[in-house]
């Protein structure tokens, strides 16, 4: 095992919109082939590393639904996506030479096996990177919380939440020039002071089990790397 690691097993969180980089929907190739290389540089380290992708890229769900199409169906739409999604990644990576497996809070036979925490630890200890697409399985769930859901459940030391920010401002940094960035912050505190990080649901879980979010740029290269080796990169919530 390497020793400059700070974080032997992570679970990084990725959303769909960033896969679309400059296009509007879809995949953009250079950019998968981008988190690929960030992937690349901690498995050589030797972290083992799980990886949840969103899916609005390719679906974003009715919330301003004038269809009839109801809330649970749309939910099941954006897990399919994040099916696409984490083929994709899965597909860049066998590119590189890295082995991965693709599970599912959905079984698609025979693209991706219902996740079972038990193999799932096999995967990872045997050196495969785990995607994990289709969500919690269940509707009403964002794919943040399946995010911590399955970090709780594999016992990452830490989420790694890739953003188009550098970490969690007081207010957006995109609209308010004024805004003050957090390099740390209690899960008490960002409760307190309502700083958005997850949904409700994702940030109650991984409070409840005491598992750190870095929360952090994901577009700036060299970064996961930097953060598993224990740099100060983003904002740390504890």
């Amino acid at each position: 095992m390497h020793n400059k690691m700070k974080y032997k097993r992570i679970l990084l969180k990725l959303s769909g919109e960033s896969l679309a980089g400059s296009l509007q929907y879809g995949i953009e190739v250079e950019r998968l082939e981008d988190y690929a290389k960030e992937i690349a540089s901690v498995y050589k380290l030797g972290t083992q590393i799980a990886i949840v992708l969103g899916g609005g890229n390719i679906f974003r769900g009715f919330q301003n639904n004038t269809t009839k199409i109801d809330r649970v169906q749309g939910d099941y739409m954006g897990m399919l996506a994040t099916v696409i999604n984490s083929l994709g990644l899965q597909a860049v990576l066998k590119n590189m030479n890295i082995p991965s497996v693709v599970m599912g809070g959905i079984a698609i036979d025979p693209l991706c096996e219902k996740i079972s925490r038990e193999r799932a630890f096999r995967e990872l200890e045997t050196g495969r990177v785990l995607i994990i697409s289709g969500g919690t399985g269940n509707p009403f769930f964002t794919t943040d919380s399946a995010a911590a859901l399955r970090a709780v459940e594999i016992k990452a030391d830490a989420i790694l939440k890739g953003t188009r920010v550098d970490g969690v401002y007081s207010a957006d940094p995109e609209k308010d020039p004024n805004a003050v960035k957090y390099d740390k912050v209690s899960f008490s505190e960002a409760l307190e002071k309502q700083l958005r990080i997850m949904d409700q649901t994702a940030f109650t879980l991984c409070r409840e089990n005491n598992l750190p979010i870095i929360v952090f740029n994901v577009n700036q290269k060299g970064n996961v790397k930097r953060i598993v080796e224990g740099e100060q990169v983003g904002t740390l919530i504890f």
